[in-house]
C-alpha cells in the first residue's frame, strides 16, 4: 500500500455532494440561509439544548462563550494542561489568563480534584475566576458528576470544551449540554465537518443572542451599518452548514465505524505488556481518536519507536497533545501539575481511527502494529 493513510480524514459522500448542490441551486452563498438556521436547529436537538449559534471554528465558540460570561481582563480561567492550544487561546483573546491544571491519568480529562483545590486557593488570594473550560478529549467526556457540583459550589461558570466529542455522553447526557454552554468544533479532522465552522450550544438565551450579535460584527438592527461595540466575523456559511446537516445525517453511522475499529485496536493491544488504551473504559466515547499509551519499561519499547515504524509505511499517527504549560506561548504560566499530563505526552500515541477508512486500510494497519509488536517481543526472549 503506497496512499498514504491519515489519522481522521472528512469521510463524505453522496449525501453530503447532494446537501451542497441544492444550497448552491438555492442561491444561498452567504453566511445566512435556511441551511444555517436548520443546522442551528438540528445540532440543539442532537445535544440536547434549547439553542446553538453557528460560527466559523470551534475556537470562535469558545472565545465567544467567555465574553458573553463577561471574561475580561484582569480575570483567571481554569484551563486543562492536556489539551489543543485553542483552547488556552480562547481566554487570552478576552484578555483573561489560563490556570493550567493536570489531568487524570486514565483517561487524559481534566483532574477534578485538582480542580476543587485550585478553586480554593485562587479564592484565598483575591482573584476573580471568570470560567472553568473542562475538555472532552479525544471524544469523551469530562467526570461531569464530579466537577459541575464543585463549579457550581464556588459560583464559577462551565464552559464545556466539547470539540471532539461530539455525539458522545455521560450517563445518558450528550456532551455539549454541560455547563453555561457547550462549544463544538466542525474542523476537517473532527467525527463530522464542515470543512471549517463550530457551534455555541446551550439553554442561556440571553448568553447565545449576545453571542450571535458579537459573531456579526455587533451590527445593531438599523438600516445603516451601526456599531456600538467591538464585533467579529464569526459567522458560518449556508454552504458549509448544508455540508454539516449532511454529516450530521450520518453521525451515528460514523460514530459506529470509530468505536468498531477501537474495539479492533483494543484486542490487537490485549496481550501486549505495558500499552494501554487511554479510557478504554469509556463506551460511551465517540471514539474520534484512539490513543493508547506504552510503559516503557514493561513494553520494551516506545510510543516514539510504534510511530515511527508506522511512518515508514505511510501510516500517520501523533503523540498526544503537548501540555499546555510546556508550550512556549504560555512560558511561566501558573499551572497545577503532578506530572500525569507530561507522562501521556511522552507515552502516548493516536492511531488513524477515521470513519472513512477502509477495510482494506484497516487490515494494513493492524497488520503493521502486529508486525512491530511480534518482533519487539521475540527481540526481547532473546
Amino acid at each position: 500500500m503506497t496512499e498514504p493513510i491519515y489519522l481522521s480524514s472528512p469521510d463524505v459522500g453522496a449525501l453530503e455532494e447532494s446537501y451542497l448542490i441544492s444550497a448552491l441551486r438555492s442561491g444561498w452563498v452567504t453566511p445566512f440561509g435556511p441551511d444555517v438556521d436548520a443546522f442551528e436547529q438540528e445540532v440543539a436537538a442532537r445535544v440536547g439544548t434549547t439553542g446553538a449559534v453557528a460560527v466559523s471554528s470551534g475556537t470562535a465558540a469558545l472565545h465567544l462563550a467567555l465574553l458573553g460570561l463577561g471574561v475580561g481582563p484582569g480575570d483567571v480561567v481554569l484551563v486543562p494542561t492536556l489539551t489543543f492550544v485553542a483552547t488556552a487561546n480562547a481566554v487570552s483573546y478576552t484578555g483573561a489568563r489560563p490556570v493550567f491544571v493536570d489531568c487524570d491519568p486514565r483517561t487524559g480529562n481534566v483532574d477534578v480534584g485538582l480542580v476543587a483545590d485550585l478553586l480554593q486557593r485562587l479564592r484565598a488570594r483575591g482573584e476573580r475566576v471568570g470560567a472553568v473550560i473542562p475538555v472532552d478529549l479525544f471524544g469523551s467526556c469530562a467526570d461531569y458528576t464530579a466537577l459541575l457540583p464543585i463549579c457550581a459550589a464556588a459560583d464559577v461558570p462551565v464552559v464545556e470544551d466539547a470539540a471532539e466529542a461530539l455525539g458522545a455522553t455521560h450517563l445518558g447526557r450528550a456532551a455539549g449540554s454541560f455547563g453555561r454552554v457547550g462549544a463544538l468544533s466542525f474542523n476537517g479532522n473532527k467525527i463530522m465537518t464542515t470543512s471549517g465552522g463550530g457551534m455555541l450550544v446551550g439553554d442561556d438565551a440571553a448568553l447565545l443572542a449576545r453571542a450571535r450579535h458579537l459573531a456579526h460584527q455587533a451590527r445593531e438592527p438599523m438600516i445603516q451599518y451601526e456599531h456600538r461595540e467591538t464585533g467579529y466575523n464569526y459567522r458560518l456559511s449556508n454552504l458549509l452548514a448544508a455540508l454539516g446537516r449532511a454529516q450530521l445525517a450520518r453521525l451515528d453511522e460514523m460514530i459506529d465505524r470509530r468505536r468498531q475499529l477501537r474495539d479492533r485496536y483494543a484486542k490487537l493491544f490485549a496481550p501486549v505488556p505495558g500499552v494501554e488504551l487511554i479510557g478504554a473504559e469509556d463506551s460511551d466515547s465517540n471514539c474520534w481518536l484512539t490513543a493508547i499509551r506504552v510503559h516503557p519499561q514493561r513494553s520494551g519499547w516506545h510510543a516514539a519507536d510504534l510511530a515511527a515504524h508506522l511512518a515508514e509505511w505511510n501510516i500517520e499517527t501523533r503523540h498526544v497533545w503537548k501540555p499546555m504549560h510546556q508550550q512556549p506561548a504560555y512560558a511561566g504560566a501558573e499551572s497545577l501539575l503532578t506530572g500525569a499530563a507530561d507522562a501521556l505526552c511522552a507515552e502516548g500515541l493516536t492511531l488513524p481511527s477515521g470513519s472513512a477508512l477502509t477495510e482494506r486500510q484497516i487490515t494494513f494497519v493492524l497488520g503493521m502494529i502486529d508486525d512491530f509488536v511480534t518482533a519487539r517481543t521475540a527481540a526481547s526472549s532473546t
